[in-house]
């Protein structure tokens, strides 16, 4: 029996070419004014190259989504570097732009964000590591506010802030649960006043979310001096710019904020560039990295975080609300396996044949196509082929979706790259060249703070109803005031149900969605709303993936995935 290969082995072989010549097939010159080698693989691309694209006509922009996550899992990344290798494959210039990866997942449980097996992004070890410095980047720049804030209220506080009412915490790009809550200050009068404090994962920052939607670098500096930091004790709110932050935490983030370009198995561009999550952010990589993809390819393909729900919700009434991009088609990435947990088999039994479990889950893939049909966007399914599907396994889900009016393509890129998704490319060329695209939002911006938390919760959720105390409500009234009532909403919540419940599987109807806090993020321009168990600082599980990872006698990293 011939042995699989595991993703880092794949990686480690590939045959990767220099990231110029990489760049000659988009037609970036070479020349210091367009980009910024990084090693001989990877590169930034410089803003001033950029802005001269701004009058070039936009490629067409492909999302892809999944249903809702399972430990059997889905592989929206792997899909995504698949399809833009496939529609090379056919003929077609494509980018894929992905996120970053974020270290809390690649040393905790779910791993690295590279994609796997044949359809991977490559350096796999540099991205799922360090990659750019881009989030160490973010995290120094979160942190530098934090330490202004402490500074300025040790040096006599003339702006008044209420240590008792600040909100802004501190940051670490690790999953660190003993970090949610701490105290600071502590060690007598030369080291402040104690108050209490705590961590939020990076990529739940809002710095993170700021320089995921800012257009440019100015843009990034005006967002940042408009972060709330606090209160004073009669309740006004205090801003970065009041403590003269914005100047110097732009300087740690005027590199950062140039998109990473590298590539895939196949050699074809990838831009990686951010990555919040999308279960407690917005999950989608940044503004720039997509427009500057749109303007060098003719198809780019990007991914939003988990499940359609979580996902593509915030991709459209967050990113594309910012930003003025429109997807022309949506992919919506299954597994058999995935399927069949959603219709109540347990992990360990995935590999038998049963019919009755795929039919119960496939209420999970329904709602998801129908969710993401209200956006007006077309849509595609993509069946991540594993090798223990059975032909009527497969047959039973293409029929379900036919009968459903909804293109499908079984893909079997993980094993065969680029070739095992030529007949997904081609139905997404097909439906982005030819299908009626009605783009709309789920909601309007004027609609009031709550509603707007109802209407995702009760047509996206299919909750029953959103319930929160008086205190929330009086806080989003309060935003309202203040005149932040036209923002999107960024639900936090888990992602492995539609609804707050991670063990309801499938298509759960009459919950309820309950909202236990609610931030302002006045730079990012959203209110996140933390609905049930979820926190913006995991925790590591029993066994973490980094008692796996390490170092081998020939230097090599072993243990990522």
């Amino acid at each position: 029996m011939r042995k699989v290969k595991s993703d880092i082995e794949i990686a480690r072989a590939a045959k990767m070419k220099p990231i110029q010549e990489i760049l000659d097939g988009i037609n970036v010159p070479d020349k210091p004014e367009a980009y910024s080698p990084i090693g001989r693989y990877m590169a930034k691309i410089k803003s001033d190259y950029l802005e001269k694209l701004k009058d070039k006509k936009n490629g067409k922009l492909i999302l892809v989504t999944a249903i809702t996550p399972t430990p059997a899992g889905e592989g929206k990344t792997t899909t995504s570097v698949g399809l833009c290798d496939g529609l090379n494959k056919i003929g077609k210039k494509s980018i894929v732009c992905l996120r970053e990866p974020s270290l809390g997942p690649s040393f905790g449980m779910k791993g690295g964000a590279a994609g796997g097996g044949y359809a991977q992004v490559v350096p796999m070890e540099q991205i799922n590591l360090h990659f750019t410095g881009d989030f160490h980047a973010i995290t120094s720049a979160h942190n530098l506010l934090s330490a202004l804030i402490d500074n300025h209220i040790y040096w006599g506080n003339k702006l008044n802030i209420d240590v008792r009412r600040i909100v802004w915490k501190r940051a670490i790009d690790m999953n660190d649960r003993s970090l949610r809550s701490i105290v600071v200050d502590l060690g007598g009068i030369a080291n402040g006043y104690p108050r209490q404090d705590g961590f939020d994962i990076s990529v739940a920052s809002e710095i993170m979310a700021i320089f995921c939607l800012s257009k440019d670098l100015k843009d990034l500096e005006k967002r940042i001096g408009n972060i709330t930091i606090g209160y004073t004790r009669d309740k006004k709110p205090i801003y970065a710019k009041d403590l003269k932050a914005e100047g110097p935490m732009t300087v740690l983030l005027k590199d950062a904020i140039r998109p990473n370009i590298t590539q895939t198995l196949e050699n074809n561009p990838a831009i990686i560039h951010g990555g919040p999550f999308a279960n407690i952010a917005h999950g989608c990589n940044s503004v720039i990295a997509t427009k500057a993809a749109l303007k060098l390819s003719d198809y780019v393909i990007t991914e939003a975080g988990f499940g359609a729900d979580l996902g593509a919700e915030k991709f459209i009434d967050i990113k594309c609300r910012k930003s003025g991009l429109k997807p022309d088609c949506v992919v919506i990435v299954a597994t058999i396996r995935a399927l069949k947990m959603h219709g109540g088999v347990k992990k360990d039994e995935l590999k038998k044949e049963n019919l009755d479990a795929l039919k119960k889950g496939l209420t999970n893939l329904e709602r998801h196509i129908n969710n993401t049909r209200k956006f007006g966007v077309p849509v595609a399914v993509a069946v991540n082929h594993f090798a223990t599907d059975s032909n009527k396994e497969v047959n039973f889900l293409i029929d379900f979706c036919k009968n459903f009016g909804v293109e499908i393509s079984l893909c079997t890129h993980w094993s065969d790259g680029g070739n095992g998704t030529k007949d997904l490319a081609s139905t997404v060329f097909k439906i982005c060249n030819k299908s009626k695209n009605t783009f709309r939002f789920l909601y309007e911006d004027k609609l009031p703070l709550f509603k707007k938390i109802e209407k995702i919760g009760q047509e996206i959720y299919h909750a029953s109803e959103v319930v929160a105390d008086t205190k929330v409500r009086n806080q989003l009234k309060d935003f309202e005031k203040k005149g932040y009532g036209k923002l999107p909403i960024c639900v936090a919540k888990t992602q492995y149900s539609f609804s707050t419940d991670p063990n309801l599987k499938g298509a759960p109807t009459g919950h309820v969605l309950p909202v236990r806090e609610v931030r302002l993020s006045s730079g990012a321009e959203f209110i996140v709303v933390i609905c049930g168990e979820i926190m913006t600082m995991p925790g590591l599980p029993e066994r973490p993936a980094a008692e796996y990872i390490k170092v081998n006698k020939d230097g090599e990293v072993e243990g990522l995935f």
